[in-house]
């Protein structure tokens, strides 16, 4: 029987590398494998001529592939020099949904995030990432902070 992998978010700030870290640890104590996750935020929900919205698929191109070069190959390159079994996932959409579908789609054990310190009126009015992902999350939820 093999583990349930582990997902974790990783946005290249330090709360992103702690929570790498973090999913590490956790991956090498119980064979599981990770998922390196990168959702770029963005909302379908807007009106566009055709012309606009062939730019605006051009740049979702370049977006992710800047953020696959960038951010992502360099974590998953150095997970797997520690001999973890590691993949990726670069997505579009609301942060915390689009995680949710990622662990869901990959029958993950948990999902790890880091903490991005914001406590303030905006993230008390609209609610955070983390506070989001916790409340949906269909599996459990380490937040690093």
């Amino acid at each position: 029987m093999t583990t349930p992998p582990i997902v974790v978010a990783y946005d290249g700030s330090g709360a992103g590398e702690r929570a790498v870290t973090l999913a590490q640890t956790f991956a090498e104590s119980s064979g599981a494998a990770l998922i390196v996750a990168h959702v770029l935020e963005w909302s379908p929900y807007s009106f566009l001529t055709k012309e606009e919205i062939e730019e605006r698929h051009k740049r979702r191109k370049e977006e992710m592939t800047r953020a696959e070069q960038a951010l992502v190959s360099p974590v998953v390159a150095k997970l797997q020099a520690a001999g973890l079994s590691v993949s990726s996932d670069i997505r579009f959409g609301h942060v915390a949904e689009t995680l949710v579908e990622i662990a869901k789609a990959s029958n993950a054990s948990q999902i790890v995030i880091g903490r991005i310190g914001s406590s303030g009126l905006g993230a008390r009015l609209f609610g955070s990432v983390t506070g989001t992902l916790a409340q949906i999350a269909t599996v459990p939820v380490t937040i690093v902070p």
